[in-house]
């Protein structure tokens, strides 16, 4: 039994084919995630869904071609992403991503930013309710914003996830919507599992037609191959959710989990709560994590600093990283300090060079010193999930981390020195090659079949 997979990311749409009697995965291709469209003010981050939706088609006529066999489709996206969907598929706005800032702006009367007024209007008990996530990049913000600029459109748009507009779109039918990516909105008791209705009319968007929530693994679309086949698309799930599945993190063990973004997660012990957010995962399980620490995001910028003169001087870096990781093994310890709060994040929005002298202010001291900022930041966020620091190991999931030695060895000094990496460099696609165990009915549960897949992939 094969099954096609996509991996909706903020960078690239990756495809891959999914040989579940196997437990293997073939990766077939990818393409760039579209452009934002141009134009505008700054703080926006929107996209043309019609691009995103035939971008989504292209990989999976590929993926069909491949494994014209195919018994169903999986997806993950990145989260937060939101189009307003009419009830058969269709676009009726832009889509706004996880990057747009429009949740900053300042209130016209003054008193902080619409952001600031949101959480007031929420307070810190519902928030808490709602998986405490203080953060301006979710669907909750962007609604809250066109409200009360008075911009929502007319009744029959309903607020859809991403992927889930995407599903809609190639099946002409109502988006609904799992856990992972209604929590991804912010508006979702973690209680109940349900919309949090005192939240939304807090806010004044109780009458909007909130996606339906349906059980994880649901079949909600069909798409319909070259050759005329119908296959069954599931739910689509959360990137972040799926990347665990695939890293097969277990009950102890510390994720410390480094793309464009990163994170450090635990499986928790139901719903708990503290100084760090909530999720519900798969199976009826939670993790709780800290997100949005400063990772590949800030590295890049660093990299746009240190090369953005080369293209006018005639010149190009293809890839910088091997001159960069070199330079930065070679430096030794720095008494350079860095710190990559560059952008709204969990550790602030205003970062800093500091004790910079001309013997230091080199390219390797800069990373050296970006790699120790960043490693100290994952040993206070560490620290916020569990105050007692007894995790038995810790596990290394996405690009950076699994390419970046030195940034490895400095976390783990930190965190301790037991320790293991992802089995699979694509650890979203191998957790969809778990869900699709799962979703398929060939494992009884998610959990089922990451203990049967783990030894498939790290013998």
């Amino acid at each position: 039994m094969r099954y096609l997979a996509i991996d909706l990311g903020s960078t690239f749409i990756k495809g891959a084919v999914l040989d579940l009697e196997a437990g293997s995965l073939e990766p077939v291709g990818r393409v760039r995630f579209p452009d934002p469209q141009s134009g505008g003010e700054g703080w926006r981050r929107e996209f043309d869904p019609a691009a995103i939706v035939e971008a989504t088609r292209g990989v999976l006529d590929l993926l069909a071609a491949r494994a014209p066999e195919a018994c169903g489709v999986v997806l993950c996206s990145q989260l937060h992403g939101m189009v307003f969907t009419s009830r058969e598929g269709e676009a009726l706005s832009p889509a706004i991503t996880w990057q747009d800032q429009r949740g900053l702006l300042p209130l016209p009367g003054g008193g902080g930013s619409y952001f600031d007024e949101l959480n007031r209007r929420l307070g810190p008990a519902v928030r808490r309710e709602l998986g405490n996530e203080p953060r301006p990049g979710v669907p909750l913000c962007f609604l809250f914003w066109l409200r009360e600029t008075g911009g929502m459109p007319s009744r029959g748009a309903i607020p859809a996830s991403l992927a889930n507009h995407v599903v809609a779109s190639l099946g002409r039918t109502a988006p609904v919507s799992d856990l992972t990516n209604a929590f991804a909105h912010g508006a979702l008791d973690i209680r109940s599992g349900d919309w949090h209705r005192g939240a939304l009319e807090s806010l004044r968007l109780g009458e909007l037609e909130w996606p339906r929530i349906v059980a994880q693994g649901s079949v909600i679309a069909e798409y319909r191959t070259a050759a005329g086949r119908r296959l069954p698309i599931h739910a689509p799930v959360g990137d972040y959710h799926c990347s665990q599945v695939g890293a097969f993190l277990e009950e102890g063990e510390l994720s410390v989990n480094i793309s464009t973004g990163s994170a450090v997660i635990q499986v928790a012990n139901g719903p708990e709560q503290g100084d760090f957010q909530t999720r519900p995962w798969f199976d009826g399980r939670f993790l709780k994590t800290v997100t949005h620490i400063p990772g590949g995001r800030a590295l890049n910028a660093l990299v746009q600093l240190c090369t953005e003169l080369v293209p006018r001087e005639g010149g190009d870096i293809a890839d910088p990283w091997p001159q960069i990781l070199a330079r930065a093994e070679a430096s030794g310890p720095s008494d350079l300090r860095l710190d990559p709060a560059f952008y709204f994040s969990a550790t602030g929005d205003r970062g800093s060079l500091r004790n910079m002298r001309e013997e230091n202010l080199t390219v390797g001291h800069l990373f050296r010193a970006a790699f120790e900022g960043m490693a100290e930041n994952y040993d206070r966020c560490a620290t916020r999930i569990n105050p007692a620091r007894d995790w038995r190991r810790v596990v290394f999931s996405g690009g950076v981390a699994l390419k970046t030695r030195l940034l490895r060895e400095l976390i783990l000094r930190r965190l301790g020195a037991a320790h293991r990496i992802a089995p699979c460099e694509e650890d979203t696609l191998a957790g969809l090659l778990c869900l699709a165990m799962a979703f398929s009915g060939r494992a009884p549960t998610v959990a089922e079949a990451m203990r049967e897949l783990r030894p498939r992939f790290n013998p």
